[in-house]
Formats: C-alpha cells, sequence, structure tokens
C-alpha cells in the first residue's frame, strides 16, 4: 500500500478536473456512456451527477465510480469534503443521475459515518478500476484497517433516486453529431474519394 504525497495527490485532482473528466462526459453527451462501463474491472463503472453550483446556480457535471448495492447507488468524494462538486451538493443535495441504463432525478446524502461504510467504500473502490490502483491501493486485498486508514478523509455517498428523467439536456443531447457526420461523409467526402480522376 502507498499514500501520494499532497504534491501528486493535486496533481491528479487537476488532471481529472480538466482533461479527463470532460473528455469522458462528452462521450455521455454523444449517448456513448455505456461505452465508458463496458470493462469496469479496468475502467470502473461511471456515472454522472448533475448538480447546481453553490455560489453560481448553473448546471454542473460530476464524474465519479460508483457501486450498487440492493440496488442502491453508492459513490465517494475522493479528494475529500475539499471537492468542488462535494461542496456544491452538499449545499444543494438535489441531483440528476447519469446512469449507464438511465437517467434520474434524486438526492445525493452523505453517510461517512454510516455503521457499514467500510464494506459500501469497498465495493465502490472496486468499482473504480484503475483509479483504485493510481490511488496507490488494491481494494480486493486490503484488510479493513488499511482501508480505513487510506480512505479516512473520503466522503461516502447515497445516491437515492427518485424518479426517471426524460426529455432535451440528458445524456445523449448531443447523438444528433452522428447522422450529421454520417450526411457529411456520405455527400461531401465519399464522391471526393470515388469520383477523383484516377491516374492513368
Amino acid at each position: 500500500m502507498t499514500t501520494l504525497s499532497p504534491s501528486t495527490e493535486e496533481r491528479l485532482r487537476r488532471g481529472f478536473r480538466r482533461y479527463l473528466n470532460p473528455f469522458m462526459l462528452s462521450l455521455w453527451r454523444l449517448g456513448l456512456g455505456w461505452w465508458l462501463n463496458v470493462w469496469p474491472g479496468v475502467s470502473g463503472r461511471i456515472l454522472v451527477i448533475v448538480h447546481r453550483g453553490r455560489k453560481t446556480g448553473r448546471r454542473r457535471h460530476a464524474l465519479v465510480n460508483f457501486a450498487s448495492v440492493d440496488g442502491e447507488l453508492y459513490c465517494v468524494a475522493g479528494f475529500g469534503s475539499i471537492s468542488d462538486w462535494y461542496r456544491n451538493v452538499a449545499a444543494n443535495p438535489a441531483v440528476e443521475v447519469w446512469t449507464p441504463d438511465g437517467w434520474w432525478a434524486g438526492t445525493v446524502e452523505d453517510i461517512s459515518d454510516c455503521e457499514n461504510r467500510l464494506l459500501l467504500l469497498r465495493q465502490v473502490m472496486i468499482g473504480s478500476g484503475f483509479v483504485a490502483y493510481l490511488a496507490g491501493f488494491n481494494p480486493h486485498k486490503m484488510t479493513d484497517a488499511e482501508l480505513e486508514a487510506t480512505t479516512a478523509k473520503y466522503r461516502l455517498l447515497h445516491i437515492r433516486r427518485a424518479e426517471a428523467r426524460t426529455g432535451p439536456g440528458g445524456p445523449g443531447d448531443l447523438a444528433w453529431v452522428w447522422p450529421l457526420a454520417t450526411m457529411i461523409l456520405t455527400v461531401v467526402v465519399m464522391p471526393l474519394v470515388f469520383l477523383r480522376p484516377r491516374r492513368k
């Protein structure tokens, strides 16, 4: 088991926020969120929490690894209470959730002090795929004491789904790009390829 230095942890947090998360969110909006969940042992199980900025009130998106235990969704704020998205849902727990199989309205509750915290944390970390190993530990082999020490500052969250959502603004809202790209390919690119003069 290894522990990340504060500077390494900050670089990881910044890298996820600036690069990896926007890329993955684009895939969700293009209707490819299911693709991110095809190989959960490696990429983890990923969902999107749509929440409101505590200062701006604007819609924000947080991509998090999760576990489904007895039909309920659980995730962690791996960087603790300093995470912007965690502070946002703490201020306003009403959220939307994009899962690989649906779109839901719901609420987020911090249950970090619940009695089965370690059991749920282990399931979420197993659902984190390579990210858990990147953070320096193996949730399959760690003892409860090691898991407790490693995740002491993590916040464990229960996402309670209330009702299914439909309409604009959800996962796949940019899926119209695919027919447009196909049309451009068919009308513009293909004639250029097949109708250009051949060399004799």
